[in-house]
């Protein structure tokens, strides 16, 4: 008897999207291209820019003991403000990227090198999306605005970041936990101490998990050119990938404690647990890591949503205590 044939994977898939994803099988044909931009086959990147935003709100709202509807809106806003930004974002990534992208084996396959549009089509593309994410933007208080209009220049910069520094993923933690700040002044009116530690803490986390994430194109990198703490890291990768962690626990606990916490002594400790949790998670990436083994480093750096989620949940579960 043949064989039976393997189904054919759809036209224009992206190399390292999320196998099954909607995009390719249930996405409108015209639609793919700009989705496929927006990294929408591939959640993760939308996942991790909402999580700080989610983290800084529910810090916020333990922090002075008070909830409304209108933290229901931030919340929702966030999500839908995050999917956006992020496709903003990763479509403007991949329109300075373009020529990187062409030379490298996982990234030659993405919408603008592969042909599937051009640059042009790509820069509206993303003046769409920004101009929807502005719109949710402005139903936010002043402060929240404003910082949500400076946000753009990290994520301006990062892009080009690898290209002067060995650190590009400072810029990405910058620009990736932006949320923290915004959501937490979007409650609160201010921004405060404990927001910002709570965004050094994120910063820390994105230095952990994009550090695995870049060591899946170290040898590509390094032939083109390209910096990233994987190159800079190499063999010493888990040790600094044990600072980071130690870094993001700490700094989100500190963050914890400063928001003074006041409902309950229960809240606190259930609170401070978030972070904590969250460090068995990325120790157990640890544990599994192989720099060598792509399938697995990207198979990490995806798990990343589940760490951050602890974080979430534990600071959900203080709030009704």
């Amino acid at each position: 008897m043949a064989d039976t044939p393997a189904t054919p994977e759809p036209q224009g898939q992206v190399s390292d999207a999320v196998k099954g994803n909607w995009v390719d099988h249930l996405a409108p044909a015209f639609s793919r291209p700009y989705l496929r931009l927006s990294r929408a086959d591939r959640p993760i990147g939308t996942w991790l820019l909402l999580l700080p935003c989610w983290m800084g709100l529910a810090l916020a709202m333990l922090s002075d003991g008070t909830a409304s509807w209108h933290d229901l809106w931030i919340a929702v806003g966030c999500a839908f403000g995050a999917f956006l930004m992020r496709g903003a974002g990763c479509t403007w990534n991949d329109i300075t990227d373009r020529d990187y992208d062409a030379k490298v084996e996982r990234t030659r396959s993405r919408p603008i090198p592969s042909g599937q549009v051009s640059a042009r089509q790509a820069a509206v593309w993303m003046g769409l999306q920004a101009l929807i994410a502005l719109a949710i933007l402005l139903s936010l208080n002043t402060q929240a605005i404003v910082l949500g209009i400076v946000s753009l220049a990290p994520v301006a910069v990062y892009p080009f970041a690898k290209r002067f520094t060995w650190w590009p993923q400072v810029f990405l933690g910058i620009a990736f936990n932006w949320g923290a700040l915004l959501a937490w002044t979007a409650h609160t009116g201010q921004l405060q101490a404990s927001a910002v530690v709570l965004y050094l803490g994120g910063i820390a986390w994105t230095l952990f998990y994009d550090t695995i994430y870049a060591h899946q194109d170290t040898e590509d990198d390094a032939l083109i050119g390209v910096k990233s703490t994987a190159r800079l890291f190499a063999e010493k990768t888990p040790q600094w990938l044990q600072f980071f962690l130690i870094a993001t626990v700490s700094l989100i606990g500190i963050a914890v404690i400063m928001a003074g916490i006041t409902a309950s002594k229960l809240a606190l400790v259930v609170a401070l647990i978030g972070p904590v949790v969250m460090g068995w998670h990325m120790q157990w990436q640890l544990r599994m890591l192989k720099t060598d083994d792509p399938d697995r480093l990207l198979m990490l750096f995806r798990s990343n949503r589940d760490t951050g989620l602890l974080a979430v949940a534990f600071f959900a579960i203080a709030l009704f205590l």
